[in-house]
């Protein structure tokens, strides 16, 4: 890719390179990093093909084709990813964030009680990596409160930023801690998560770019997936009011299945599961 290399020629040569390396969205991944690169839309950058890229930048759209080439997620090259409307800011130290996981977010805010006059609501996001979930749900409920705790100080500082960035840093109050541990009563309405569920055998069998790329602490959830979800179908229940809920994400079908299963026998009610946009039972949640 010379230095006078139109937008066409740019990334027509980049698809050719990211899916000789095996990226299944080889045009795609290729548009978004010229318009990243560009600030722009991926619109802008099909619409006009025969816009000349200059010299530096062409290089440094080369140096981000390699970057992809070897496998790392376009979201960390680009170093955000955009969440039921907002764009969440990524480092090492967190998820990418999913999109089924905003199918979470709907359930969650279903769960919480109407907004009523002036009174406020609290929710709790345990395990917040990007604060995806905690600045989605404050972002769309203004009369919602937010304690997003994640045991990484590291996340919580991602977490800390997304949630000033987004203007929303006078509802969503971050905690570096492991679950509730050290928190005090919260009385709050709900609390969510979407925790590591993936049993550690199939954590080597991951795509390059999350196996590599994300944080081992977000993905590995024990022999069978589950030891963070006890954790959390224990310990819950201190942090909620009365008739509070509680929904997590799972791997999806027979884990959510014994999710439930685990929900019911430690003691929470109203136990139901939900499809993700696949049509997998991939949500769990309960009520005190």
């Amino acid at each position: 890719m010379g230095p006078a290399a139109t937008f066409g020629a740019q990334l027509d040569a980049a698809t050719t390179t990211l899916a000789a390396a095996g990226v299944e969205s080889a045009r795609v991944d290729a548009e978004w990093l010229l318009a990243g690169l560009l600030g722009v839309g991926r619109l802008d950058v099909r619409l006009d093909p025969a816009r000349v890229v200059p010299g530096p930048l062409a290089e440094r759209y080369a140096d981000a084709v390699r970057r992809r080439a070897r496998r790392e997620p376009l979201q960390r090259i680009l170093g955000w990813e955009g969440f039921r409307g907002l764009r969440i800011r990524l480092t090492e130290a967190v998820l990418v964030p999913r999109p089924e996981t905003e199918t979470l977010v709907d359930w969650a805010l279903a769960l919480l009680p109407p907004p009523v006059d002036s009174r406020r609501r609290l929710a709790v996001d345990l395990g917040t990596g990007s604060g995806c979930i905690a600045c989605a749900l404050a972002a769309e409920r203004p009369d919602l409160d937010v304690v997003a705790i994640d045991v990484a100080p590291a996340a919580a500082a991602v977490a800390r930023e997304n949630a000033r960035a987004l203007d929303l840093a006078s509802r969503v109050r971050v905690i570096a801690a492991d679950l509730l541990d050290g928190v005090r009563a919260l009385g709050a309405d709900l609390i969510v998560s979407n925790p590591p569920y993936l049993p550690t055998a199939l954590v080597p069998e991951l795509s390059p770019e999350v196996r590599t790329h994300d944080p081992g602490i977000a993905l590995d959830g024990g022999a069978d997936g589950l030891a963070l979800i006890r954790r959390i179908a224990a310990v819950a229940r201190r942090g909620l009011r009365p008739s509070g809920a509680l929904v997590v994400e799972t791997a999806g079908g027979d884990q959510a299945t014994a999710t439930a299963a685990l929900f019911r026998g430690t003691g929470w009610s109203e136990v139901a599961v939900r499809d993700d946009l696949a049509g997998v039972g991939r949500f769990v949640a309960g009520r005190v």
